[in-house]
């Protein structure tokens, strides 16, 4: 038995009526929270490295080996099931590499040629809008990302970044304009339209919009902290709080 197989036989001796009361209870919806929470560790980890990564992934697929067992439980599908759909996806996806008489220059070249194969597979063949099959548990940033991308697709984005920074402009102006009537509704709605032009700007400079807002949170979090610990917050004049903003900001 190798390691892969071990760890499936130990989630199975877990959810028996020998094993854990907690991962006995465990259904997919209450594995939600966890395969989120695990997720972002990875992401977390993924900057740092080594052990963390390794740990972090191993709790990962601590998640993928669960949600299977629970569904081999219900008559539906195995780990087994799920590592051969994902084989033959590979395969599939993948032409280019996999059969001889088919080759693509570009990385471009090859996720267009993903996406097509992707339509025409059967969990897809249902959809009736080309936006259709992005997660409503996603992330507004990373929703917004997706739209533009599927979007893209059939021409329907700028050619080039310029008309973006017009258009951050325009929505900063118009936020402006409606703090002046005091229109709260439309304070929100314009709100939201920049940060959905900020995401169009980071996707056309490549830049993935929901990792570049963490890593400003934890740059925040940082400087702040330094702050906190160099002076009495609530006697200290903004003025000087941001001199030691600027300070924690040359340290790094």
């Amino acid at each position: 038995m190798n390691n892969f197989q071990e760890l499936v036989t130990i989630i199975k001796i877990l959810r028996s009526p020998e094993g854990c009361p907690w991962d006995r209870e465990q259904t997919l919806k209450t594995l939600k929270p966890h395969l989120l929470e695990e997720t972002y560790e990875v992401l977390e980890a993924m900057d740092i490295g080594g052990e963390n990564l390794k740990s972090e992934l191993g709790d990962l697929l601590l998640q993928v080996i669960f949600q299977a067992n629970i569904s081999e439980e219900k008559g539906e599908f195995s780990i087994d099931d799920v590592i051969n759909k994902l084989k033959n996806k590979m395969i599939t996806r993948h032409p280019h590499v996999f059969q001889k008489n088919i080759s693509f220059k570009t990385s471009d070249d090859v996720l267009n040629n993903w996406e097509k194969i992707k339509s025409k597979e059967k969990e897809h063949l249902n959809r009736k809008s080309i936006l259709d099959g992005i997660p409503t548990t996603f992330s507004s940033l990373l929703e917004a990302e997706k739209l533009q991308k599927k979007a893209s697709k059939v021409g329907f984005d700028w050619n080039n970044i310029e008309p973006i920074f017009s258009k951050i402009q325009e929505e900063i102006e118009e936020i402006r304009n409606e703090i002046e009537i005091n229109n709260s509704k439309n304070i929100e709605e314009e709100v939201g339209d920049l940060f959905f032009s900020i995401v169009n700007l980071a996707r056309h400079l490549n830049i993935n919009p929901e990792i570049c807002l963490k890593k400003t949170n934890n740059k925040f979090k940082k400087r702040f902290q330094y702050i906190e610990k160099n002076c009495d917050l609530e006697n200290t004049s903004i003025y000087e709080l941001d001199k030691l903003w600027n300070k924690a900001k040359n340290l790094e």
